[in-house]
């Protein structure tokens, strides 16, 4: 009997099968690594553009030639907005890095705590001090008034636009008096202290002579202490005025011919015609989407527990 004429063995069929679903086995995790590269990759891609958006990079110190650093002070100067931790720890990385060539300082603030604008001045002398060839100088957007100019005193010069607000050298502690539309609400205020003072200017209690004289000797010591810095800082440059510490403001044309400016300047102009180091790298800390939900969530929290807040002295 030849070979076409013996029957086929009974097993073709189960060998065929077996073969069949092999390979679509292998198709499948062909198929399944493929997604779950394509799904990985569009994950990586997603966290990335996130990382970016909330500012978890930044470009501290990428710099492999000489440059202008760039610091940032935006908006109210206190602990929970526009911090002196923040605006320090930048002003440090910028004049850290070896490649800086000079540091500008960008100021568009209203003011706001005369503590934290204190500290970045402190903080600007000292390291104008470690770093004697590297100059810092302060550049206005709109407003660089009260608490921003107390930062600004300490710069080795001041550049303005010519429409800038600049100036408000003075010191403000307010509040609200609710004892009349408690009266007419028929509302009794009962406060319990231990120590005549304890309850200092609380809007719920008639006005206390005694208690608004002392507050205003405080703001007049604290006032002066604003007018040394800028004195200290502005030197012969300042042309004094009668009306100079009394909380004006000033167009930046006319900041400079008082002296409380050096001339018209962007970040731009001076990196490259004063500073000489065209390029600008950006060492302000910008705070992360999770900080920055946190942070709303605890000012949020706070505003929830505490209806009214305290008075507090301000430099705006």
């Amino acid at each position: 009997m030849s070979e076409q004429d013996k029957p086929a063995s009974p097993n073709w069929e189960r060998s065929v099968l077996e073969k069949l679903a092999l390979s679509a086995i292998q198709e499948q995790r062909r198929s399944r690594h493929w997604s779950i590269l394509f799904k990985t990759l569009g994950f990586l891609y997603l966290f990335i553009v996130l990382f970016l958006a909330a500012g978890w990079f930044s470009s501290d110190g990428v710099s492999i030639k000489e440059h202008t650093a760039l610091v940032d002070l935006q908006g109210v100067i206190a602990a929970d907005k526009t911090s002196a931790d923040s605006v320090i720890d930048s002003l440090q990385s910028a004049f850290e890095d070896k490649k800086t060539k000079g540091v500008i300082l960008r100021i568009n603030s209203p003011g706001g705590s005369p503590v934290q604008a204190g500290q970045i001045h402190d903080e600007i002398k000292r390291l104008r001090g470690l770093h004697p060839d590297i100059p810092l100088y302060v550049v206005v957007d709109d407003i660089c008034a009260s608490g921003g100019y107390y930062v600004a005193a300490g710069a080795d010069k001041i550049f303005v636009d010519k429409a800038s607000i600049v100036g408000s050298i003075g010191v403000l502690m307010d509040g609200f008096g609710f004892t009349q539309a408690m009266q007419k609400l028929g509302v009794e205020r009962r406060l319990l202290t231990a120590g005549e003072n304890k309850g200092f200017l609380d809007p719920f209690s008639p006005a206390d002579p005694r208690q608004e004289a002392y507050a205003r000797q405080m703001l007049e010591e604290i006032h002066g202490q604003f007018i040394n810095v800028v004195k200290e800082g502005r030197g012969k440059r300042l042309k004094e005025t009668p009306g100079m510490f009394s909380g004006l403001v000033w167009s930046g044309e006319k900041s400079i011919q008082l002296g409380l400016a050096d001339g018209l300047g962007s970040v731009e102009s001076v990196a490259r015609d004063v500073i000489k180091a065209k390029d600008i790298v950006d060492f302000t800390q910008r705070e992360g989407l999770a900080a920055r939900l946190a942070s709303r969530l605890g000012a949020s929290m706070a505003a929830a527990l505490t209806p009214f807040e305290k008075t507090g002295v301000t430099l705006r």
